[in-house]
């Protein structure tokens, strides 16, 4: 049986282009070989190949952190239209900092924060940001210096906002995933309030929160945002399947 053959037994939809990916990928035979079990026995692809394809870049990633999704490349475009040159950036609950390298990538001079609560997620992006970059481990703006406050143009988020009670309906691959990444509590909203309550003290005045979500969860986030000070604007991707939430810090009165 042929590799694609063997994939689209497994279950796998894009059987060619994994097939594909893993050949080019394999050092030897052996190496393919172990590539496609591993895939046959339900790893997703990224954590079989060792990377994810973001927005034109590969971020390196494997078992214990959150596989960086195309969708949120909607967040990424949206970020890069309000990013300044030079501004100072923060990509919190970053994962493997996937959002931080783009847009690096586009916007080299900029000034990169990341921060993510699970120690092993931050290990994956200082793996994939440049040593100018910093990385911080910690519960969401607590992982920041204190004389960071005020001082972020941009806050990009992509916290987990699936329900907890929906977790058992995603894509079997997504269980090999760690669940602090996925899941988002009752309404999927658990750390976007946090968020929404705390990100006006670290932006600069006319600075922006923007935050992923799904297109229903937005506009309780948008309502979250504008109770905080923050007003609200949001912007939906149908062909990606997901909103942004965008909260643009408003002079304190």
């Amino acid at each position: 049986m042929d590799l694609a053959a063997r994939l689209r037994a497994a279950g796998c939809v894009f059987a060619e282009e994994e097939a594909a990916i893993m050949s080019a990928q394999a050092r030897s035979p052996a190496d393919l070989e172990r590539l496609v079990a591993h895939r046959e026995a339900g790893a997703p692809l990224e954590y079989v190949v060792g990377w994810a394809q973001f927005a034109g870049l590969r971020i390196a990633v494997g078992p214990g952190v959150f596989i960086p999704r195309r969708r949120s490349e909607s967040l990424l475009e949206t970020a890069v239209a309000r990013v300044p040159e030079g501004a100072t950036v923060l990509d919190l609950c970053c994962g493997a900092g996937a959002l931080a390298a783009a847009i690096l990538a586009r916007h080299p001079a900029t000034r990169m924060w990341a921060c993510d609560a699970d120690p092993a997620a931050a290990s994956w992006a200082r793996h994939n940001l440049p040593a100018s970059a910093v990385v911080a481990v910690g519960d969401l703006f607590a992982a920041l210096p204190a004389d960071m406050r005020g001082g972020f143009d941009v806050i990009v988020a992509n916290a987990p906002y699936v329900p907890s009670a929906a977790l058992a309906l995603l894509p079997a691959q997504t269980r090999h995933e760690p669940v602090m990444g996925l899941d988002g509590g009752p309404d999927g909203l658990r750390l976007h309030r946090r968020i929404a309550a705390q990100a006006r003290n670290w932006l600069r005045p006319g600075g922006a929160l923007l935050v992923e979500v799904t297109t229903a969860e937005a506009p309780v986030l948008a309502d979250e945002f504008e109770a905080h000070g923050l007003a609200a604007t949001i912007a939906v991707d149908a062909g990606r399947d997901v909103a942004v939430v965008t909260g643009e810090s408003l002079p304190i009165s």
